[in-house]
């Protein structure tokens, strides 16, 4: 889950295309750019969200999504408290539930657990999660991890 911390987000476009097998020329037409253009953007480590929403189209891939995994794990989260939190309630833009996990997710942060790498607590106390949704995800995915 390294490419969470450090999202090289032209990297991660680049691998998921050839995984796909979709050829250069579609790519091309479908962006509207050269395959040189192309080539470049596997280079770039930002990449302007309107791309970046073809890109998911494209590959049938939620990239923003690497985005919004990275705030899960290591934005630092206000007090429930907080002025930040009721400005928020009163915006006029949407308002997502953070505690929305993938499988993906879930599996990463019980490898920490059962590796030793975190404690339970630790886990509970950075990743903001409940005491016992934690455990239930450690009864429920015990064969997988």
């Amino acid at each position: 889950m390294d490419y969470l911390k450090n999202i090289h987000i032209g990297e991660l476009i680049e691998a998921r295309w050839k995984w796909t097998g979709i050829s250069i020329e579609r790519t091309c037409n479908f962006l509207k750019a050269s395959e040189l253009e192309i080539q470049q953007m596997f280079k770039q480590n930002n990449i302007d969200s309107e791309c970046l929403l073809k890109w998911s189209k494209l590959l049938e891939y939620d990239f923003f999504r690497l985005y919004s995994q990275h705030l899960l794990f290591y934005s630092a989260f206000a007090s429930k408290d907080s002025k930040k939190t009721k400005q928020e309630n009163n915006s006029a833009l949407p308002m997502f539930r953070k505690s929305l996990y993938t499988q993906e997710i879930i599996l990463f942060i019980l490898e920490q657990v059962r590796s030793g790498e975190k404690t339970k607590k630790q886990i509970i106390e950075e990743y903001r999660i409940p005491k016992t949704t934690l455990y239930k995800w450690l009864e429920k995915y015990k064969e997988k991890v």
